[in-house]
């Protein structure tokens, strides 16, 4: 069965600058471009929006693998520069157009 995702769903992309690991193999090369959709209400479950808001590691790891493509998997190590590319994604997805509308912009 294929996950039917809604029309309306947002996606953002970074390329990570250092390989994604699981229990010291490498599972996603340096480079790779990875996609993140925004999470659905489901997704966030086990999770508070303040804490992504945050960028807390755990969240934004625990979130990883319902988002993103190629998954990033649960209990993977990441560049620090990667988890704060994500977190600024998963961000942007959470603020409402309200509070984005009054962020200055550059």
């Amino acid at each position: 069965m294929t996950e039917q995702l809604p029309a309306a769903t947002t996606l953002a992309t970074f390329t990570l600058d250092g390989p994604v690991t699981l229990g010291g193999a490498e599972v996603i090369a340096a480079g790779t471009e990875i996609r993140v959709r925004k999470p659905l209400s489901g997704e966030l479950r086990g999770l508070t929006v303040n804490a992504l808001l945050n960028c807390d590691v755990t969240a934004l790891l625990t979130i990883a693998p319902r988002i993103t493509s190629p998954v990033i998997p649960k209990g993977a190590e990441l560049d620090p520069a990667d988890l704060t590319q994500l977190g600024g994604e998963v961000m942007d997805f959470l603020l409402p157009k309200a509070a984005k509308a009054v962020l200055p912009t550059t």
